[in-house]
C-alpha cells in the first residue's frame, strides 16, 4: 500500500507570458495553476505515492477547474475546504540570458489568505498519513494561516506523522524578522528541514561562509556549516540544502548536500539549460520525500531529489510531469537526451 502524504498551503492560477515576452509586450497570458505544496503533490502523485492536497479554494468556476487540475495528476482534494472571495493569482515572466525571471502576485484576500482554523479538520485529513508537508509561503500569507500551520503540526504530531518543511522564504510577503520569529516556533515540530542557498540566512540568520550567492560561487564547507547549525538549534532528523549556482536567468549548476545528523552526503552536479525553473525547489522536496519514505539509502536519496529538480527544470509551468522511471534514468547517468524510441 502506497504511503500517504499531505501537503497544506495556497494554490493559485499561474498567468505566464508567451516564451520570454516581458508583460510590456504580452497580448495574452497562458493560464495553468501551482503553488509550493500543490507542486510537491502533484510531484508524490506522479511517482504512484497516495498524495493529498489541502487548501481553501473559492466555490466558483476558477476554484472548479484548479480542482480539475490536480485531479487531473491524482492528486486527492477531498479535504480540500470551499469558500472565500477568491483564488491567488500571480504572474511570470520569464528571464533568459542575463535577464533575471520576474514574478508578480496578486493574491490579497485569497480564499486560504481568509480562511478559519475551523475550515480544516486535522484528526480527519492526518487519519492513515505517514507524511506532512508544508513551506515557509504557507504561515506568511496571513496570520491566521500561521495559526492553522502551527495546529496542522500539533495535529501531524500528536498521531506520529513525519513533517517536512521548505523554508521557502519570500521577501514579497513577509520580513526576515517576522518570518524567523514564527518560523522558529514552527519548527520544533519539524524532522526533515529543506533550504536553499539563501533561506537560512535569510529566515534564521545562519549564513554559508565563503559563499557569493549573485557571483554563483558556492562553498561546499560553508554548507555543512549551516545544515550543522540547523540542526543544532532545531533538533531536525536531516537538513537538505539545494546548491544553485547561477551561471545565467538561463544556465545554472544544479546539485544539494543531505545531512543526517552524523554525516553529510553531496549529489553530483548538474549543468542544465532553463526552460522553467519556477518549481524547481518544490520538485526537489517531492524526490526527497519519495525517497526517504521509500527507504532509499542518504546518497540514493539526494540523488533522487537531485535528478527529479534536474529534469522539472526543462518542464513549463509549476508541477514537474516526469515519471519514476525518468528519474531513475537519470540518476543512473543516462542525461544525454537522446530519443527514446
Amino acid at each position: 500500500m502506497a504511503k500517504k502524504i499531505v501537503t497544506f498551503g495556497e494554490i493559485m492560477l499561474r498567468l505566464q507570458t508567451p516564451g520570454y515576452q516581458r508583460f510590456i509586450q504580452a497580448q495574452s497570458l497562458e493560464a495553468t495553476y501551482g503553488g509550493g505544496e500543490a507542486n510537491v503533490a502533484v510531484s508524490l502523485a506522479n511517482y504512484g505515492m497516495d498524495a493529498e492536497f489541502v487548501t481553501k479554494l473559492p466555490d466558483n468556476p476558477i476554484g472548479a477547474a484548479c480542482l480539475a487540475s490536480l485531479r487531473q495528476h491524482n492528486v486527492k482534494v477531498d479535504n480540500i475546504a470551499k469558500g472565500g472571495e477568491r483564488l491567488g493569482i500571480y504572474f511570470v515572466e520569464k528571464g533568459a540570458s542575463q535577464r533575471a525571471s520576474n514574478v508578480v502576485y496578486d493574491r490579497a484576500h485569497s480564499s486560504i489568505a481568509t480562511a478559519e482554523p475551523g475550515d480544516f479538520d486535522w484528526d480527519t485529513i492526518f487519519d492513515g498519513a505517514d507524511w506532512f508537508h508544508f513551506t515557509g509561503i504557507t504561515p506568511a500569507i496571513s496570520d491566521v494561516s500561521a495559526e492553522i500551520t502551527l495546529a496542522a503540526l500539533k495535529a501531524a504530531k500528536a498521531r506520529g506523522v513525519q513533517v517536512s518543511c521548505d523554508l521557502n522564504f519570500r521577501k514579497k510577503l513577509w520580513s526576515s524578522e517576522k518570518a524567523g520569529k514564527i518560523m522558529g516556533e514552527l519548527m520544533q515540530y519539524v524532522d526533515v528541514c529543506i533550504a536553499n542557498e539563501e533561506d537560512a540566512e535569510k529566515v534564521f540568520g545562519i549564513a554559508a561562509t565563503g559563499t557569493d550567492i549573485t557571483g554563483g560561487e558556492l562553498s561546499d564547507e560553508g554548507y555543512r556549516e549551516v545544515a550543522a547549525k540547523l540542526v543544532e538549534r532545531f533538533g531536525f532528523k536531516k537538513v537538505a540544502i539545494t546548491l544553485r549556482e547561477s551561471i545565467s536567468a538561463s544556465e545554472n549548476n544544479w546539485a544539494a548536500m543531505l545531512y543526517d545528523g552524523e554525516n553529510y552526503y553531496k549529489s553530483k552536479k548538474y549543468n542544465i539549460t532553463i526552460v522553467d525553473r519556477v518549481g524547481g525547489g518544490d520538485s526537489f522536496g517531492g524526490g526527497l520525500i519519495y525517497a526517504l519514505l521509500n527507504d532509499y539509502s542518504m546518497q540514493d536519496t539526494i540523488e533522487f531529489a537531485v535528478a527529479a529538480s534536474c529534469l522539472k527544470h526543462s518542464i513549463e509551468g509549476d508541477f514537474n510531469l516526469v515519471t519514476l522511471d525518468e528519474v531513475k534514468n537519470l540518476m543512473k547517468g543516462d542525461g544525454s537526451g537522446r530519443v527514446q524510441r
